[in-house]
């Protein structure tokens, strides 16, 4: 079957045959980049700040609406209610986040038992390298303003130590500092007091975090048209062989006829014609 498929048509047809499931795995993969999409943006501005007095309300479950959404509150700081959080990137570096108790003025007090005169929000106002760099929060009344992010969840099984958390854990937090809170957390951009922007420090790095990125969706469709495409590629693949397989067998065939024309010694086999029986001969008396 090798030498039937080294004929110049077939070399030619494999030829094609390569060019054209090429141009199918191209248009497979053109089709694989659109089955993956992002979902269109929210048509409400997350980057437009808002209260968080009336973005979330305190004991409420965190709805993925209000995710990285821009807020302000106005409250104070509790130095005594201030956490490190190691494991934080800034530059690729290694780091702590800094997180303080921040009570939220005319939020919605919970009730219950446990419950606090005030409700809390915890406020990650910035990133050091060392632990020994992070300074306490600042006094007075605060107006903060940052991207609100849903509570992370805690690590399991690790005890940070004191002073020290797993994650920006609402749930964590809580029994720590013994609180009500919002489930949630304020990445701070600005820390204003009476109208003059309070400073960070030399070492405090200040955080900046960006919207996630929106989730994607699966266009099913696309993703059909992709594993369709890569089909045809290996179909015209498929038709080549066919077709050389095809040709082969009729040169077999063809052989075996040319055989049966020949005998053993190769000389062409005599044909017997049938003859037709002598006339009989009348015999005269």
């Amino acid at each position: 079957m090798l030498k039937t498929a080294l004929k110049p048509r077939w070399i030619a047809g494999l030829v094609f045959a390569l060019l054209l499931s090429g141009v199918f795995v191209l248009l497979s993969q053109w089709q694989l980049s659109r089955s993956a999409q992002h979902e269109p943006p929210a048509p409400s501005s997350i980057e437009e700040v808002k209260p968080l007095v009336d973005v979330l309300q305190p004991g409420q479950f965190f709805p993925g609406s209000v995710s990285d959404q821009m807020v302000t509150a106005t409250g104070t700081y509790d130095p005594q209610k201030q956490v490190l959080v190691e494991g934080r990137l800034y530059n690729n570096q290694k780091g702590f986040w800094i997180v303080s108790a921040f009570a939220v003025n005319d939020a919605p007090a919970l009730k219950g038992a446990g419950a606090s005169p005030q409700t809390w929000i915890p406020v990650a106002r910035g990133w050091v390298a060392d632990a020994a760099q992070a300074g306490p929060p600042p006094s007075g009344t605060i107006t903060l303003t940052g991207r609100l992010i849903p509570s992370e969840a805690p690590v399991p099984n690790v005890d940070a130590g004191p002073g020290r958390a797993s994650a920006v854990s609402a749930a964590e937090l809580i029994n720590t500092w013994e609180v009500s809170s919002y489930q949630g957390f304020i990445a701070a951009t600005s820390e204003v007091s009476g109208g003059v922007t309070l400073p960070l420090g030399d070492d405090v790095k200040a955080l900046n975090i960006p919207p996630q990125p929106p989730a994607e969706q699966v266009n099913w469709l696309n993703l059909f048209y992709a594993v369709e495409w890569v089909v045809f590629a290996g179909f015209s693949i498929f038709i080549w062989w066919r077709l050389v397989k095809d040709d082969y067998r009729r040169d077999l065939e063809e052989d075996e006829d040319e055989d049966d024309e020949f005998d053993d010694d190769g000389h062409p086999e005599a044909t017997t014609e049938p003859t037709s029986p002598e006339p009989e001969q009348k015999v005269q008396q």
